[in-house]
């Protein structure tokens, strides 16, 4: 089963209010930001404290499946549930977010609401941010009802927690049955627009052309070649779009818009990495006498979870009988923002089919899915019992 969620529009909103209502059915006090952002509080013994903060995403990829993202906004209001039918009251609030815009699919800049809630990302920069068709962030949130009045930046949690599928094989590969996220990788997004010129594809000699296609193509073979080359440490490296203009069969391209996306856990490697496709970039554009205009999209460095966190998840799937491993998460989550912040966490669950991710065919069992969120309770529990900082 697949979903097709994009931030801000009105499928994403219908589930927002979806959501919303669970919360409220919860008897938990909501509320909105200035950018998206929904969080839902618990009360606690001593409400003067600051909160656990369990949270995630609910907007997804154009051609997305029904757990990224998804699983870390409900399995957190099951925690609420699971307290309560227990009746056991807290000494801190517990909160569950789910925060606007994480995939970047629309906006263009990942993570957007939980940058912008942590500081990182300006509010009125992230609000002029605009999608394909010229809508801005600030007009996608009023036209769907969730431009909140509640101050964007976000009061220091206690701790932050985040379930999500693995978004990879690895769990799945290796028999296990959750995974302890010690960080998250560095990741570089950068839009390029390259613009030559559109002429006959029969009648203009080779060496007349101004070909943006070719010089997109080679950008392509380029990234592969640096992901596989062992030159950069363990570098990822893909172009996700690719668009020729006019498109036509007996054209050539006068304009081809594309995206590099790079990544690595070593933040030395991948600004390796950018100034070498960048020059590289630059030299075959001006060889094939193609203009060149470049915008980063997105650059987060690696990011480190805290250690006492992972302990605490790691104990917890040890009393739960659950078999774990440490390991690096590929993709970007709100948790590498959190943790600018406060201590953070994420606990991964495996999935089937290879673990395949931002694709319909992405599904984690109810028994993976459980194992992740009883995991995410005990460790909660245990955080918002505590009096101390």
């Amino acid at each position: 089963m697949g979903v097709r969620r994009l931030a801000l529009t009105p499928p994403e909103a219908a589930g927002r209010r979806w959501v919303v209502d669970q919360m409220r059915a919860l008897d938990l006090a909501v509320r909105v930001d200035r950018i998206g952002n929904v969080y839902a509080h618990r009360r606690g013994l001593r409400p003067e404290l600051a909160p656990v903060l369990i949270g995630s995403h609910i907007d997804s990829v154009a051609t997305a499946g029904i757990f990224d993202g998804c699983l870390g906004v409900l399995g957190g209001l099951e925690v609420i549930r699971a307290l309560d039918e227990a009746g056991v009251e807290t000494v801190r609030p517990i909160e569950v977010a789910f925060f606007s815009e994480e995939e970047g699919a629309r906006f263009g800049t990942d993570m957007l609401g939980s940058a912008v809630a942590t500081g990182r990302i300006p509010l009125e920069q992230a609000y002029a941010l605009i999608d394909r068709g010229g809508v801005s962030v600030r007009e996608a949130l009023e036209a769907i009802g969730f431009l909140g009045e509640a101050p964007e930046l976000l009061d220091p949690p206690h701790a932050y927690l985040e379930v999500h599928i693995e978004q990879g094989p690895t769990l799945a590969a290796r028999g296990l049955e959750l995974g302890v996220v010690t960080g998250v990788q560095a990741i570089s997004w950068r839009e390029l627009q390259l613009t030559g010129k559109s002429a006959h594809a029969g009648t203009t000699p080779t060496e007349l052309r101004c070909d943006a296609g070719l010089v997109a193509a080679q950008i392509a073979v380029e990234v592969r070649r640096m992901a596989t080359s062992g030159e950069f440490r363990d570098l990822r490296g893909t172009v996700g779009v690719l668009r020729p203009h006019p498109g036509l069969v007996n054209v050539i391209p006068g304009r081809c818009d594309m995206t590099v996306d790079l990544r690595s856990p070593d933040d030395a490697a991948l600004e390796a990495a950018e100034a070498h496709i960048s020059a590289f970039v630059e030299r075959v554009a001006a060889e094939e006498k193609v203009a060149l205009e470049s915008r980063q999209t997105a650059r987060t460095a690696t990011v480190r979870f805290d250690e006492r966190l992972q302990e605490r998840i790691a104990s917890a799937a040890d009393q739960a009988g659950l078999r774990y491993e440490r390991l690096v998460s590929g993709a970007g989550h709100d948790a590498q923002e959190m943790a600018s912040i406060c201590p953070s966490a994420m606990i991964f669950v495996p999935g089937e089919n290879e673990g395949i991710s931002h694709n319909p065919r992405e599904l984690s069992t109810p028994e993976q899915c459980a194992a992740g969120v009883s995991v995410l309770l005990e460790v909660a529990l245990g955080l918002a019992q505590e009096e101390d900082a």
